[in-house]
């Protein structure tokens, strides 16, 4: 929507709607009788973060976006699934932790704008940009990586 891109996919094509709540009734499904291990959606969340960089980003791109444009759009669009989450579920959103979570969106958003403007086009750009997004979260999650932390000195910023 805010590139004027309309209509929305997920109207014009109710396939999408279908797999979705297909995806869920599976997912409930086998929750309810089987406890997934903990890392199991953390894994799944980091291919969804994934994918949905990428739709996001060749979305923009397509759109005629400018570079720039297409990294954020691609990043926003990766991460709103996983803050919309967070948010139902009560918790602190990842993307507000220290996690290494946007950052590999703009990394992997940031490789299909590259490979994009240097001529590259099918399943390369898409098993390129989202293996970076996916495999940065992969090794956020075995590595237990995270952001560092900002401490400003002591004093500083002070009105």
């Amino acid at each position: 929507m805010l590139l004027d891109n309309y209509p929305v996919f997920w109207i014009e094509n109710p396939t999408y709607l279908a797999v979705i709540l297909a995806a869920s009734a599976a997912t409930f499904l086998y929750a309810r009788f089987w406890r997934p291990p903990g890392v199991s959606l953390l894994v799944a969340d980091a291919f969804g973060l994934a994918v949905f960089t990428f739709i996001g980003a060749r979305t923009a791109y397509e759109a005629g976006a400018p570079g720039i444009v297409v990294v954020f759009m691609g990043a926003i669009t990766g991460a709103a699934g996983g803050v919309m989450r967070d948010v139902l579920c009560a918790e602190v959103p990842l993307i507000l932790r220290r996690e290494i979570y946007a950052t590999a969106a703009i990394a992997g958003a940031a490789i299909y704008v590259l490979l994009r403007e240097i001529g590259a086009t099918g399943p390369l750009v898409a098993v390129l940009s989202v293996g970076t997004v996916f495999g940065l979260r992969l090794a956020v999650i075995r590595l237990g990586l995270n952001m560092p932390r900002f401490h400003p000195k002591d004093g500083e910023n002070a009105p």
